[in-house]
């Protein structure tokens, strides 16, 4: 394959003199006219809002909000401009509910009942453990438990 005679070397200089001598002094770049970033203050606040709406999403489903830009768009404004990252969590602490901690006092009750009538003897039958109530979240992707938090964020406190 042939290519034109042209030689890199020799065309920034005879570009850099051309330019002096139409009067230009400055040879150091100047900010050019291009097009306009599709990226506006008014922009990366509506997609800040909607990710403190729902912080489970896809970037996909932020994308479908915003159709008048793209995926890569929306992409660059949450990580770069917002500075969110993603976590992904399998171990999710839950608070117990009324339900549960009716049957904990009754299990509860149960056992001090128990204590008066055995004494000693169902100590030494007794196990105690954590009693953090901790459920293991098998999700169908991995995508689902992800949730987009802020890299200022505190960590996450179990609850």
């Amino acid at each position: 394959m042939n290519f034109p005679d042209t030689n890199r070397r020799n065309e920034t200089p005879l570009m850099v003199k051309g330019n002096i001598e139409d009067g230009r002094t400055n040879v150091h770049d100047e900010e050019r006219f291009g097009r306009l970033s599709v990226i506006t203050d008014d922009l990366i606040q509506a997609v800040e809002t909607k990710i403190r709406e729902n912080r489970r999403f896809t970037i996909a489903t932020l994308s479908l909000e915003f159709p008048e830009v793209s995926r890569s768009v929306v992409y660059e404004i949450v990580t770069k401009d917002l500075n969110f990252k993603k976590l992904c969590y399998r171990w999710v602490a839950r608070i117990l509910t009324a339900e549960h901690e009716e049957k904990r006092f009754a299990i509860s009750l149960d056992v001090l009942i128990r204590y008066e009538e055995e004494w000693d003897d169902m100590l030494s039958r007794n196990i105690t453990g954590n009693e953090t109530w901790v459920s293991h979240i098998i999700p169908e992707s991995k995508q689902q438990s992800m949730e987009l938090r802020h890299t200022s964020s505190p960590v996450k406190v179990k609850a």
